[in-house]
């Protein structure tokens, strides 16, 4: 983990799991069968594009932890794992796309798909109980899911572009200067 001796890219990471933790305890919207949609996931999202996968993974799931700590639910471990540090640790799978416009587009619905089925498989393994008469524990898992995530993606969408043009503007990552994509930015979007 080399980026880690980079006391830029802590200091980053540090922040971003911060403005995550901040943003996660502001609702947009609240659904009325569980779920809200907030805006934790854009500066999980935004690091690992600026940073690359491996710190957004990293950093994710580091928050992943810090939201089991002040908010848990628990019915069995491997509910803990796929609720908390896995799915924040998938956003940073958006960091496996150049930080581009089209990249980032891919990279965040990359990072918010793979959140989905974390939370899908903790619906349908420890959550198919509270499905109403009739749901099948699938079709329930999704739709309570997808009531939350699509929104969030759509937000994230529409944000994360301009955000990580602003970013690369004011102090590119050594890694979008290596890909050399504060032009891209600048000239796609």
């Amino acid at each position: 983990m080399n980026a880690f001796k980079d006391t830029r890219v802590l200091a980053e990471a540090a922040l971003a799991i911060a403005l995550a933790f901040v943003l996660g305890l502001i609702t947009v919207f609240r659904m009325p069968f569980g779920g809200s949609v907030s805006l934790e996931m854009l500066p999980l999202i935004l690091l690992a594009l600026r940073q690359g996968w491996r710190v957004g993974v990293l950093a994710g799931g580091a928050y992943g932890l810090l939201n089991l700590a002040v908010n848990p639910v628990i019915l069995h471990p491997v509910q803990v794992l796929f609720d908390y540090p896995l799915p924040f640790a998938a956003l940073g799978l958006a960091g496996l796309f150049p930080p581009t416009v089209r990249g980032a587009m891919l990279g965040t619905v990359t990072a918010v798909a793979a959140r989905f089925a974390c939370h899908f498989v903790s619906g349908v393994a420890f959550f198919a109980a509270y499905a109403p008469e009739g749901w099948n524990p699938l079709v329930y898992s999704a739709a309570y899911n997808a009531a939350y995530l699509v929104p969030s993606l759509l937000v994230a969408l529409f944000v994360v572009v301009p955000l990580l043009r602003a970013l690369s503007q004011a102090l590119p990552s050594a890694r979008q200067q290596k890909l050399g994509s504060q032009t891209a930015v600048r000239e796609v979007a």
